[in-house]
């Protein structure tokens, strides 16, 4: 059974000492190292780790999701210690993407992979990572493709009032251009292979890890997340995520990556029956792992079936043990597949829910209206405008 882990909320803090009036006539207002005296102070400092950056708003360490777009919208990243959630869309082409963006920002940053998975080899998932753009020249590249990309209808102009011709059909987001904290990806090509091999990296892959003889304990989670609870527990104390061993190596960061949890490949029943045998399986599993994130050094992104689960409570549970919620909504097979309005994007996403750190309720994000696009090389992700006029020679007569 996997070992029983706390949900304490042991937060690390790296607040600065402030400095009080002493002997040496030092004001708060004047640095320490300025001291006379020409001693050394020796008080807490920030440590500084490769592909992180303290929130601005909390100070709270972040990571980047591997799109900047949407390290952009959840309030500058994702925050080391908790979850990710993406809601897959209905043929699971999109959510795929996400996932392997956010190992493949670990890649690059040198922090070290956990990739679970019951339908893929790791392996054959790291094979798949987009390459990094990391170049003067592939950056130029990548910002003719955003935001000289015209379609034919562009240069229509739009026979509308005034005061909505200038107002933008799309807007696209993206970071500031001086920040260099999430890099850009070539979806049409791959990673080095030697990224790869320089990477540190653990794979978990179910069918290798349970056997057909493995006993069952009644009232317990799956064997599949009971293995995959421990499998993350050994990477975070063995590899000193959980702080216990700070001056044997330099700090890191652990990103783990599971993909397609709650599906039945994972043994779980919850998409095939309203009330299955192991409805609270998944909820304890997110239980005990988020848990393991609060007290280390890590962070995680989850793939989710979510529009195959029967029962909507468990939804609803599975959003509350959730920090962060994206829901991808994908065009294809629906009726805005062939509507004109959405000819331009192959999807909606849905920020439902982003965190509130330090508070028992999460927040929502202020922007609604956001649709995604798959071009040849890039995913892209903008503010979606509909804008409905009525003729003028359709008013009535005054």
């Amino acid at each position: 059974m996997a070992a029983a882990a706390t949900c304490g909320s042991v937060a690390a803090s790296t607040g600065s000492a402030v400095a009080t009036a002493s002997k040496n006539n030092v004001t708060s207002f004047q640095r320490r190292g300025r001291r006379a005296s020409g001693t050394n102070d020796s008080g807490p400092r920030l440590v500084s780790i490769t592909g992180t950056r303290p929130s601005v708003r909390n100070g709270q360490l972040l990571v980047s999701t591997g799109l900047p777009a949407l390290d952009q919208l959840l309030g500058g990243g994702l925050a080391v210690g908790t979850v990710l959630l993406i809601e897959e869309d209905k043929y699971n082409i999109y959510s795929p993407l996400l996932f392997k963006y956010f190992l493949a920002e670990g890649i690059v940053n040198g922090h070290t992979l956990l990739v679970a998975s019951a339908k893929e080899d790791p392996a054959n998932i790291l094979q798949e990572l987009p390459a990094p753009l990391l170049d003067d020249k592939c950056k130029k590249e990548f910002d003719e493709d955003v935001y000289n990309h015209k379609t034919p209808e562009s240069n229509i102009k739009m026979k509308i009032a005034w005061r909505y011709q200038l107002l933008p059909k799309m807007e696209q987001i993206g970071p500031v251009s001086s920040s260099r904290f999430g890099h850009y990806y070539d979806a049409s090509k791959r990673m080095p292979q030697e990224l790869i091999e320089a990477s540190n990296w653990h794979g978990f892959f179910l069918p290798e890890k349970i056997s057909s003889t493995l006993k069952v304990e009644p009232c317990s989670l799956t064997p599949g997340y009971t293995k995959l609870l421990q499998f993350i527990q050994n990477i975070i104390y063995e590899e000193g995520f959980d702080g216990s061993n700070p001056q044997k190596k330099q700090r890191n960061i652990l990103r783990i990556g599971i993909q397609n949890l709650g599906s039945p490949l994972w043994g779980d029943d919850i998409c095939c029956a309203e009330n299955g045998g192991n409805s609270h399986s998944l909820t304890k599993f997110l239980y005990v792992l988020r848990g393991l994130l609060r007290t280390s050094l890590s962070a995680c992104i989850i793939t989710m079936p979510t529009h195959l689960i029967q029962n909507k409570a468990i939804i609803a549970r599975v959003t509350t043990l959730s920090d962060i919620v994206v829901g991808l909504e994908s065009f294809i097979g629906s009726e805005r597949e062939t509507n004109p309005l959405y000819k331009d994007y192959h999807g909606l996403i849905h920020i439902r829910q982003i965190p509130r750190l330090n508070n028992l309720i999460c927040d929502e994000s202020d922007v609604k209206d956001l649709a995604f696009k798959l071009k040849r090389k890039l995913f892209t992700i903008e503010v979606f405008y509909i804008c409905y006029f009525r003729s003028i020679k359709n008013y009535p007569a005054r």
